[in-house]
């Protein structure tokens, strides 16, 4: 069920106070709020739908084996302050001396 944002009426025209409230899309909108009784109406949202990029698509990118297939390399700060690799082609260890 999608979820309605809806906003109260105030009649000197300031935000008033709004609240959300999960509904069937067959229901008509309210015309009151449900606990206080005041006028309200509903504000038009932008729809909240899946974006094409996920934190599953960042970490496949990111990926040794997807480094690596594109001919990059990856290193990686070692406890002894050396960078070693962890993905591609390249010495297996640089150091910053």
């Amino acid at each position: 069920m999608p979820i309605y944002v809806y906003e109260v009426i105030i009649e000197d025209g300031e935000p008033g106070h709004v609240f959300e409230v999960i509904q069937k899309i067959s229901e008509p909108p309210l015309t009151k709020h449900p606990t206080t009784g005041q006028p309200v109406r509903r504000i038009i949202q932008a729809p909240n739908l899946p974006k094409t990029w996920t934190d599953h698509h960042a970490k496949q990118m990111l990926s040794d084996e997807n480094i690596a297939r594109h001919g990059l390399t990856r290193y990686e700060r070692g406890a002894d302050g050396k960078f070693d690799k962890t993905a591609g082609q390249g010495p297996d260890q640089i150091s910053a001396d």
